[in-house]
């Protein structure tokens, strides 16, 4: 079975940085992609960035362009999401996710959404505070 587990999150104030991690297995191929997604209260889920770990392309949505950075380090099967200068707008419970059946769609962005992906992992809680 696939399997993610997600970590990292914690308290940081503003202008500060955190590093989520996501451990992945069970996938019986390479063609998958690993998306990084966050739930803000009262919000919708946000897809935020992917990566294909078997190529190193991926994608970043407009919100966290620059102040993000996504990776892969495959001999640890973990993606990685490196999150710098955090706003307190970025507090939200963090979700790794996994596409199987899309990973065109959501490396393009188009479905870099909850409907693009097959299996989550639970999240991880990020606040920033000022």
């Amino acid at each position: 079975d696939v399997q993610l587990q997600a970590s990292g999150g914690g308290s940081v104030q503003v202008g500060g940085s955190l590093r989520l991690s996501c451990v992945v297995s069970g996938f019986t191929s390479d063609d998958y992609v690993i998306g990084w997604f966050r739930q803000a209260p009262g919000q919708e889920r946000e897809g935020l960035s992917c990566i294909s770990p078997s190529d190193g392309s991926g994608y970043y949505a407009d919100s966290v362009k620059g102040r993000f950075t996504i990776s892969s380090d495959n001999a640890q099967n973990t993606v990685s999401l490196q999150m710098s200068s955090l706003q307190p707008e970025d507090t939200a419970v963090y979700y790794c996710a996994a596409s199987v059946s899309n990973t065109v769609g959501v490396l393009a962005g188009t479905s870099m959404d909850w409907r693009g992906m097959d299996y989550w992992g639970k999240g991880t809680q990020v606040t920033v505070s000022s």
